[in-house]
């Protein structure tokens, strides 16, 4: 795919649900293709796509329609920030294959009312009236679930099934390339990827990447934890989610690496 940072929302994207198996179909930049073409072919990945067949053959509503559109809107090469979400959405017209965010007109869900409340807190910004998230996405902002797929009203139908080790491949991927990288790991599901990231940046630091006027380049990685921001964790302690300051930390840390991201939508 080529740059695609001026199209609106693909056609596809807004049917109501996944209709058959067909990566295939699901476009995304030309970047991630590597690593999604060695999933497929894996035991694992031909498990997984012979369940999910399995589950639209018997006649599950499976979400969303594009399971990959993350990786759609944001190259690998352009990844500043990753936001991992657990699973889609597992309601109606819900799950874009976005982490957290709603297609706009569609009601915004509490997670997401509470990570709106946390950048209206942190960087004063008017509260958005759309559940979008589009924007980020195409500034840079990694949008991934560790699971990609999902049945009506069942959450976490589809765990375990094969997509975790694909979203690893992906973080492994981002950690091993990104110059520098924010991940907003919210909630203990989101937080187990912490080692993963650590440990793949640390790797990539320690030989030769090339030069950047004269010194050497490194691999940096800002880790943020706080709880998920779901009503029943958001104001937790030890690491509540409101008043965890993840927008600003992220912003000011992009700058001192001369890469600029704006959170407004």
């Amino acid at each position: 795919m080529g740059d695609l940072f001026g199209e609106t929302l693909p056609a596809e994207v807004g049917a109501p649900h996944l209709t058959r198996w067909s990566p295939a179909d699901w476009a995304v930049q030309s970047d991630w293709q590597p690593v999604l073409d060695a999933f497929w072919r894996s035991a694992q990945g031909m498990s997984l796509a012979s369940f999910v067949q399995s589950r639209l053959d018997a006649g599950a509503v499976v979400y969303p329609k594009h399971p990959l559109w993350a990786l759609q809107l944001t190259p690998l090469s352009q990844v500043k920030v990753v936001i991992l979400g657990q699973d889609p959405y597992h309601g109606p017209h819900q799950a874009q294959g976005l982490s957290f965010s709603v297609a706009p007109g569609v009601k915004i869900p509490p997670s997401l009312r509470n990570i709106f409340k946390e950048l209206q807190r942190d960087l004063s910004q008017p509260a958005p009236t759309s559940g979008s998230l589009e924007a980020w996405a195409k500034r840079g902002v990694l949008l991934l679930n560790t699971s990609l797929t999902v049945e009506d009203g069942q959450p976490a139908s589809h765990a375990k099934r094969g997509w975790e080790q694909l979203t690893d491949a992906l973080l492994t991927e981002v950690a091993r390339t990104a110059p520098a990288c924010v991940y907003m790991l919210w909630g203990g599901h989101a937080q187990a990827k912490a080692e993963l990231i650590e440990r793949e940046t640390c790797a990539q630091s320690t030989g030769f990447l090339g030069l950047r006027d004269g010194a050497p380049l490194k691999r940096e990685a800002l880790v943020l934890k706080a709880n998920h921001p779901s009503p029943l964790s958001a104001l937790r302690p030890p690491r509540p989610f409101i008043g965890c300051g993840h927008f600003s930390q992220a912003k000011i840390w992009l700058a001192q690496k001369n890469l600029s991201l704006e959170w407004n939508l």
